[in-house]
């Protein structure tokens, strides 16, 4: 998504400068617009941390719709901590004689969505942040982290479509657009968490360089040649 597709479409404005990412992994910093600040583009982790979690490692990138109210991980979370993770497009992956083949999934017409989300904070104690700050040893930490509150997101999946059906198990909860603000706000949302019809979207295959998370550039979303 480009900065100016994502404003317009969702009508909010960036918190920073945005650079559109043609093959999100976890542990990035990714857009997403959640219930706290619902008129801006905020970039979290991908890899949910629950807040009572006692370090900040193995976060939760997926979190299943059917249990949402019974994982301790994501119940809080369900209950007041929704988010929007907007997309064009995303991954899957088949196993094939020859390894594993991606492909891309989208509407027909590459038209913005969003995903459902959940989001967190975790804040170190201060034990977690000395313990950082003298293996660093007084230097630069990550540039993507600092020692200070972590936010973090994961997405939502349920039964897939038809069309998805035939790649994986699950898929991610694409919402319709006029149900996205229910999404974030709504009292008892689950009703929103069904598979979203195949009509109007396709899969295709697309080259092996997205196997690898170092790889992002434009070419990444070219069907494969036969």
């Amino acid at each position: 998504l480009e900065s100016d597709d994502l404003e317009d479409r969702f009508d909010v404005t960036l918190e920073e400068p945005f650079s559109p990412r043609y093959n999100a992994a976890p542990g990035q910093r990714l857009p997403v617009i959640t219930d706290a600040e619902p008129d801006t583009v905020q970039r979290l982790e991908w890899g949910l941390v629950p807040s009572w979690a006692d370090d900040d490692n193995g976060g939760l990138i997926n979190a299943r719709a059917e249990t949402l109210e019974e994982k301790p991980s994501f119940r809080e979370a369900y209950e007041s901590r929704r988010c929007l993770v907007p997309a064009d497009g995303f991954y899957e992956w088949v196993e094939t004689e020859h390894g594993k083949q991606p492909y891309r999934v989208s509407f027909e017409d590459d038209r913005p969505f969003a995903m459902a989300g959940l989001w967190e904070r975790w804040e170190p104690d201060e034990e977690t942040t000395q313990a950082g700050l003298e293996a660093f040893g007084g230097g630069s930490a990550d540039a993507e982290r600092d020692d200070g509150p972590l936010e973090t997101f994961t997405i939502v999946t349920t039964e897939p479509n038809d069309l998805v059906g035939d790649l994986h198990h699950r898929m991610a909860v694409i919402l319709e657009p006029g149900n996205e603000q229910e999404w974030l706000t709504g009292d008892d949302p689950k009703a929103l968490l069904e598979p979203y019809p195949a009509d109007g979207m396709r899969a295709y295959p697309v080259s092996t360089a997205v196997n690898d998370p170092g790889n992002d550039d434009p070419s990444l979303l070219e069907p494969l040649e036969p």
